[in-house]
């Protein structure tokens, strides 16, 4: 119990990384969609789109490698500097690249030259700090990491106020600002924010002698590149839809859509959250002797906090509509919310899982099961979305994921098998749904009821969890 307290700790920490930063856009999504026209909120997200695609291809997989291989490597250092030294010198590749086919590239991915080019400056920054973040993940250094990632969203979040609240409110002249295309000044906000956290990070660049192993790297590369393949089919399943939706229903449905789909950010925030304690925790007690019965309980409690979010964001669902989303244009898109957080937590639960192919080094099935749910993501958008608008893709993302979580379950058995509570996992699971549906399509609004609806599921949990909450809590 004492492990699962440490965990809980440091995924606390990691959290105020993800929480606090998430929380504070949270901000910024009512700011922007007040301010930006829902077309104007559509570029704004696919801006986004690419940028979490090129991130992607340019990490390939080394974050998640470089925890397998410094956790267990003698050479830590070399692990780190030779993690360094590649990402380094591939994203300078990629940069003298794109000067070289600027325009070219740009009509491409059909972006507006100037986001184009200010879409390329995020992506190289924020490529560089990837090894100096790895690093202090790995070294046990939550509070620092979460300090400077901190520093980052609230230089953010002061200039989107700057540029589309306070100059057109307060008349500040600022050479040449555009009233006309106020979505720039989000990408521009963007920039300066990875630029410091860069002139940050800058000191590990020179933390440990550079030194580049060619066998480490190879090992680096064979473990990573599944991941990257897994990562862009997992930005596939996450944002096909809002990539698709401008093209078949228009930039306006995409923009209400977007900005609904954002609601659901507190299922992605608690899960991220969890990926940061997670991931270097699982690798690093990987060899104790009640490993698999730790990742268990974790699994346990992962899914009872997630349900509970998920009870409790739709309950209050017409508040934070409200709170988040103001701007009435954007609620046609409300409804895939209960959707999306569903699916959300089945992701989460799918992560979880994931830790059976990272431990016995069999990435490739990660991006198998991955490109599976990408596959019922595409096939389901294009075939359901003339049918039945919006709502196709909230269903496409529900099934991908579900489907990926199943299939990764299954195939966890075979080559890595965790005692799962599967009983009270799926309990909680089909609870959580039942309550959430009671709530949103019989007493919508009726905050007597849904905080009720909340209770019975914190009783009922409780009265099944009781003993072993007692006992971790005094462990």
């Amino acid at each position: 119990m004492g492990t699962i307290k440490t965990f809980f700790k440091d995924t606390i920490i990691y959290g105020l990384a993800t929480v606090l930063p998430r929380l504070m856009n949270l901000i910024l999504v009512r700011l922007q969609t007040d301010k930006l026209e829902t077309s104007s909120y559509s570029d704004n997200t696919t801006f986004y789109v690419y940028a979490a695609f090129f991130n992607v291809l340019l990490t390939y997989g080394m974050e998640t490698a470089f925890f397998r291989f410094f956790t267990k490597h003698e050479e830590k250092d070399k692990v780190f500097s030779t993690t360094l030294i590649s990402l380094t010198v591939s994203t300078i590749l990629f940069l003298i690249a794109v000067v070289i086919f600027n325009e070219q590239l740009a009509n491409l991915v059909n972006l507006n030259q100037t986001y184009f080019n200010l879409l390329i400056g995020v992506l190289v920054l924020d490529a560089l700090v990837v090894a100096p973040f790895a690093y202090l993940r790995a070294t046990g250094r939550p509070i620092k990491f979460t300090a400077i990632k901190l520093s980052n969203v609230i230089i953010f979040v002061i200039l989107n106020y700057f540029f589309l609240w306070a100059i057109p409110e307060f008349g500040i002249n600022f050479p040449g600002y555009n009233p006309n295309d106020l979505v720039q000044y989000i990408f521009i906000a963007n920039l300066c924010a990875s630029i410091t956290t860069l002139l940050l990070l800058s000191p590990y660049f020179f933390k440990t002698k550079l030194q580049f192993s060619k066998t480490i790297f190879k090992q680096l590369l064979n473990y990573g590149w599944p991941i990257m393949v897994a990562g862009l089919a997992y930005v596939i399943n996450e944002n096909f839809d809002k990539w698709l939706l401008p093209e078949m229903l228009g930039k306006s449905i995409n923009g209400a859509y977007s900005g609904c789909y954002k609601i659901a950010v507190f299922m992605t925030i608690f899960i991220q959250a969890f990926r940061l304690g997670a991931e270097p925790f699982f690798f690093n007690h990987a060899k104790e002797l009640n490993a698999k019965e730790t990742y268990a309980r974790i699994m346990k409690y992962f899914v009872i906090c997630g349900s509970l979010m998920f009870v409790f964001t739709v309950a209050f669902l017409d508040q934070f509509k409200m709170l988040l989303v103001q701007d009435e244009s954007y609620w046609i898109a409300i409804d895939i919310v209960p959707i999306v957080l569903l699916a959300n937590l089945c992701l989460g639960i799918y992560f979880n899982l994931a830790i059976w192919y990272k431990l016995t080094d069999k990435t490739r099935f990660g991006m198998y099961i991955s490109i599976f749910g990408a596959i019922i993501t595409i096939t389901f958008n294009y075939i359901m979305i003339p049918k039945i608008g919006f709502m196709a893709s909230a269903w496409a993302t529900l099934a991908a994921y579900g489907s990926m979580m199943l299939v990764s379950y299954q195939l966890g058995k075979k080559h890595y098998p965790v005692p799962y509570d599967i009983k009270r996992i799926g309990s909680y699971l089909v609870l959580a749904t039942l309550i959430s549906a009671v709530s949103y399509y019989g007493f919508n609004a009726n905050y007597y009821v849904s905080t009720i609806l909340v209770l019975v599921f914190l009783g009922i949990v409780y009265i099944s969890e009781r003993k072993d909450i007692k006992q971790l809590l005094k462990s």
